[in-house]
């Protein structure tokens, strides 16, 4: 297999070359959470750039429950339009263009001043930073159902939106990582306890997009390959959900790892295991790899063409990039035409893993508001100055969501 070669997935379409541009959050949406000019022109970049496939940001099932204030939603039909001119901006390059669907859970800025729901009340472990998540109320059955049918129905909008696939964020710590683990999913009912009952929610949720969207629509699903935090969900584990989604005609399986407390997807565990510089994941894929009857792809860390082609001449079938290609949208298509360029950000090195982590995410954020505005990308940003400006920005995008859900409410009593 060669990079650019084109991969076909089971359900009968290619991608035309191996190159993903793998989901970032570009906290861009509308004060109504629709996707934005910014945000379209951000895309074009990315479509313009050679990728064959791009999958965005996390978009959110429901308005209710998100992972940023700037954060896209897709829960009904209001906004369509705009989700269709994203959709055809996305693919004007001829790339493939799937939605990350996503539902934060306990991972929620208490800022946004909403309910808080997870698989059990455990609360995020980030010492001092821990304050700005509030914790997770235990979600009862009624609400369990009401998450799978809004994964569903946001699935069925992206299809008439025009997109090519979703990919269903089972990763990270988000809402279905969370039951996947047993470090957050206590539970004794169906969901919780054996492996079988913490993949429940995740399996539900891709049968009921199956039965709400065409064959030839893409479904795949973002999944750790362990949470390389002690006690968490393992590689092991991760074998047999990907085994048991080798029935569910998934089109994909993307592997990464970590969460918020554990950020392995920036290179950095808790559980004593040191992750190679680049593509951090590829040993564990290889691992799975052996089970999975589906694509798999790997993102992290990697940002050198010889480190792609390790990764496709490993067996691995695509290759997900993501802060490259928010410094030069235009990788692929250097890579492809010979040159040999290797776009990274400078390193942080403050001994605070948590605030370090937020900061390398600040920093790969203000690249993206950078192509949004047309504009080229600074990778030489000092961290603590990106760090602040992306607060500043969240506390205001955070006010401005308040003072809007107030608005609607007000409305809908009127």
């Amino acid at each position: 297999m060669n990079l650019f070669d084109n991969l076909m997935l089971p359900n009968g379409t290619s991608i035309p070359n191996r190159i993903a541009k793998a989901a970032m959050e570009e906290s861009l949406a509308t004060v109504e959470n629709a996707p934005s000019k910014a945000l379209m022109n951000l895309y074009k970049s990315w479509a313009d750039g050679g990728s064959g496939l791009l999958i965005s940001g996390n978009v959110m099932v429901d308005r209710s429950a998100l992972t940023g204030a700037g954060a896209v939603v897709l829960e009904d039909d209001q906004q369509l339009d705009k989700f269709k001119k994203w959709a055809s901006i996305g693919k004007s390059g001829g790339a493939r263009f799937w939605l990350q669907l996503n539902h934060p859970g306990r991972q929620m800025p208490a800022n946004l001043q909403q309910q808080t729901w997870g698989p059990s009340e455990v609360p995020v472990d980030l010492g001092g930073l821990s304050k700005h998540f509030n914790a997770p109320k235990e979600m009862t059955s009624e609400i369990i159902d009401e998450v799978i049918q809004r994964f569903a129905h946001s699935s069925y909008l992206a299809e008439l939106a025009g997109f090519d696939g979703v990919e269903i964020h089972a990763a990270h710590g988000y809402l279905l990582s969370q039951f996947l683990s047993p470090l957050t999913n206590k539970r004794t009912d169906m969901w919780g306890g054996s492996l079988e009952n913490r993949a429940r929610l995740l399996i539900e949720i891709v049968k009921h997009i199956r039965d709400k969207v065409s064959p030839t629509f893409s479904v795949a699903v973002k999944l750790n390959s362990a949470d390389f935090q002690r006690g968490g969900f393992t590689t092991g584990e991760a074998k047999q959900v990907v085994s048991w989604l080798n029935r569910l005609k998934v089109d994909l399986v993307e592997l990464s790892g970590g969460s918020y407390e554990a950020p392995a997807m920036q290179g950095r565990a808790r559980d004593g295991r040191t992750l190679a510089r680049e593509a951090f994941f590829l040993e564990f894929a290889t691992e799975i790899k052996k089970v999975a009857q589906m694509p798999i792809m790997i993102t992290g860390g990697i940002k050198r063409k010889m480190v792609a082609d390790k990764v496709i001449a490993s067996g691995v079938d695509m290759v997900g990039i993501a802060t490259a290609l928010a410094i030069e949208p235009n990788t692929p298509n250097y890579w492809k035409n010979g040159k040999e360029i290797v776009p990274e950000l400078s390193p942080i090195t403050w001994e605070n893993k948590p605030l370090a982590s937020l900061a390398n995410m600040a920093m790969v954020r203000y690249q993206l508001t950078m192509l949004s505005k047309n504009k080229k990308a600074r990778p030489d940003i000092y961290p603590f100055w990106a760090l602040v400006k992306q607060q500043l920005g969240d506390i205001f995008r955070a006010r401005r969501y308040r003072k809007q859900l107030a608005k609607n409410s007000a409305f809908k009593q009127s």
